[in-house]
């Protein structure tokens, strides 16, 4: 079962809406900056976002920084789609969304209550704010999105595993999915519980800081937002004349865990789950024209990334956009699922920042500058802590979105 991407809504720190970000995109900005008195010296913080702009003040206080991204990201999504949620049957339409981080600030907003005020002082919205299932939840409700729903944990693989999920609803029980991810994990107690990561870059640097499959790599730069998407089936789509980004046609999952800190010996589950993402396309690896990297920037990790692409695709260009935002836990794949959909319709690869010279000794073709091509397929590559590996096979449709 395939879809299509008949709409993207995106909060990121490239911009709000899929205009502002594929602009900034191409442009090649740099939306990594200092983060005062952290434990983690850089982030991607997304500009201007203010909740109260995006939702109603009653939610407002019930819920956290990371669903008030998913809602309005999934506004944006439905208008860019033009698809009312209220015009069709509630019961085949479904959401399911990726987490990894969770309502942080809202938690820590709570907890410092509890121990400040005593019990009364926590608000009732503390057993929901917080929860995992927040977003879909809240999606649900306002949206009347009454088909099954639910969420996917596997860090930052999670975006691309609930594209997976969706896929199945859509053949088997609904005729549109509202998918993605958006984190919000830049509080100070998400951070402090992140600060442990031996993966992290410890590099105040802008320009430095994150530069994966580079000789100075040092690690990644963590970062908040998103993408949601609205997936069809081509034939509903089609039905209420919908056009279409692209075309998701396979995705594949797999699992290397191996250790609480350390990569796995080798590359074969890297390398498996692009060969069955491939092989369910109905493709060969030398149809795919571009792989969005996962781009950890820790050198051990980036090696086996880097063999695994030489061994399934020899030499291919290699986009590392994530470069611009940092990366977003369960956000980062559902937001390089978008940047690959909008290459596709655009014909344009964008390009990876502060990469120049990235992937020579890894035998890489990085992409560092907007690189105009006929495009028909891309892939999207996805690593998750843990050991969560997950892969999507993207293609463009005989008739791109206008």
């Amino acid at each position: 079962m395939s879809a299509v991407i008949t709409g993207i809504g995106v909060v990121a720190p490239t911009g709000i809406g899929v205009a502002e970000h594929w602009k900034a995109s191409l442009a090649g900005v740099h939306a990594l900056s200092v983060l005062p008195e952290s434990p983690i010296p850089l982030a991607g913080r997304v500009p201007g976002f203010e909740g109260a702009d995006h939702v109603d003040p009653r939610l407002l206080v019930q819920t956290d920084r990371w669903t008030w991204f998913t809602l309005a990201a999934s506004d944006l999504a439905f208008s860019d789609a033009r698809f009312d949620p209220a015009a069709v049957d509630p019961l085949r339409l479904s959401v399911v969304t990726a987490s990894g981080s969770g309502g942080n600030a809202f938690g820590q907003r709570e907890i410092e209550a509890l121990w400040r005020d005593g019990p009364r002082a926590v608000s009732a919205y503390q057993s929901i704010g917080w929860f995992y299932a927040a977003a879909s939840g809240q999606l649900s409700i306002k949206h009347q999105l009454k088909g099954p729903c639910g969420v996917v944990v596997a860090d930052a693989a999670g975006g691309i595993d609930a594209v997976t999920q969706s896929l199945r609803l859509l053949r088997d029980s609904s005729d549109l999915v509202l998918v993605g991810a958006a984190e919000a994990p830049l509080s100070p107690y998400a951070l402090a519980c992140q600060s442990g990561r031996t993966e992290l870059s410890r590099d105040d640097e802008p320009r430095t800081a994150y530069r994966p499959f580079h000789p100075e790599a040092c690690g990644f730069v963590p970062g908040e937002g998103g993408a949601m998407l609205v997936l069809e089936s081509p034939a509903r789509a089609a039905a209420r004349g919908a056009e279409a980004y692209a075309e998701i046609v396979a995705t594949a999952s797999t699992h290397d865990g191996h250790h609480p800190v350390d990569p796995p010996p080798d590359s074969a589950q890297l390398v498996r789950v692009l060969r069955l993402a491939v092989g369910r396309a109905g493709l060969t690896p030398a149809e795919i024209d571009v792989v969005f990297a996962d781009g950890l920037g820790d050198p051990r990790w980036d090696a086996l990334e880097a063999e695994a692409i030489r061994t399934v695709f020899g030499r291919i260009p290699v986009a590392v956009p994530k470069t611009m935002t940092g990366r977003l836990c369960s956000g980062g794949a559902a937001l390089d699922i978008a940047w690959a959909a909008l290459a596709l319709e655009h014909a344009v690869i964008p390009p990876s920042v502060h990469l120049d010279g990235a992937g020579t000794r890894l035998g890489l073709d990085v992409v560092t500058e907007a690189r105009e091509r006929p495009l028909r397929t891309a892939l999207v590559l996805a690593r998750g802590a843990g050991g969560f590996n997950a892969a999507a096979v993207l293609r463009r449709p005989p008739e791109g979105k206008s």
